[in-house]
């Protein structure tokens, strides 16, 4: 119930589904014309701005700017890695496909194959309708780059970002291990790094999948970026980003609520 939920309720705050809302207070108000009008203008501003190039990139920096790639290389006893990044290979599909996070994968064989990590444990159990967990289709697709199946591990029960730490860390405390590179979307990462700290893990931050980037990079105080006029326009791709990062401050804040930061 509390996976439906925390799916489910959320979508009536983000952009589209606030749109709705007040789109239907709207109706109810079209006695009342200096109501209306400010519902409809509150509208205009909310999709404007929710789809809106700049303010979509600043809300994502917000949040991935928070870590960088490690550099140099750390050495740690595994790499874990958080599902999310791939989708299952239903048929005609032959082999599982990557997402817009699949950039976890390739970046943890990356490191895998630097010499970072002996190990991978690849964290994601199966959501509701799919055909098998994130940790199984993870580990076809790093057996696909290259990672041997002796160096996979698998967590294949968690279904939000808790469960990964919690599971992780009855998997690994096993084994000894509580020093790991950790591999998210870096808009993800504050909050994955600091539930999985919480469970008493020495984490090495390891974002990947940024998209507020720059085209000239002389340090993360200095950045410069190239926007175009046409970037003022609102576009889908915008208003999709400026979810995304909404759903993760929401995320943010539930957990401190409930004790998991």
């Amino acid at each position: 119930m509390f996976f439906f939920l925390s799916k489910f309720l959320p979508l009536f705050i983000y952009p589209l589904g606030l749109t709705l809302v007040l789109l239907v207070i709207a109706m109810l108000v079209w006695r009342w014309r200096k109501w209306q009008t400010a519902v409809l203008t509150a509208i205009f501003l909310l999709l404007y701005l929710a789809a809106n190039t700049p303010v979509s990139l600043a809300l994502a920096r917000s949040l991935e700017w928070r870590y960088f790639p490690p550099d140099p290389l750390p050495q740690a006893d595994v790499i874990v890695v958080l599902g999310g990044g791939n989708r299952w290979a239903d048929p005609p599909q032959p082999v599982p496909n990557l997402n817009d996070s699949g950039d976890r994968m390739l970046y943890a064989a990356w490191l895998y194959q630097q010499g970072v990590a002996n190990h991978l444990l690849l964290t994601g159990g199966q959501l509701p309708g799919a055909t098998s967990s994130d940790a199984a289709e993870m580990a076809e697709t790093l057996r696909i780059m290259g990672v041997p199946e002796e160096a996979l591990w698998l967590e294949d029960q968690s279904l939000n970002t808790y469960q990964n730490a919690l599971y992780s860390r009855e998997i690994l405390a096993e084994k000894g291990i509580d020093r790991i590179v950790l591999v998210t979307s870096a808009f993800h990462m504050p909050r994955a790094a600091a539930v999985f700290a919480k469970q008493g893990f020495t984490v090495i931050p390891a974002p990947t999948d940024y998209y507020a980037v720059s085209p000239n990079w002389d340090d993360a105080d200095r950045p410069q970026f190239a926007f175009r006029l046409l970037d003022l326009l609102p576009t889908a791709t915008a208003l999709e980003l400026t979810t995304r990062i909404l759903k993760e401050y929401l995320g943010l804040l539930i957990y401190g609520w409930r004790g998991w930061l």
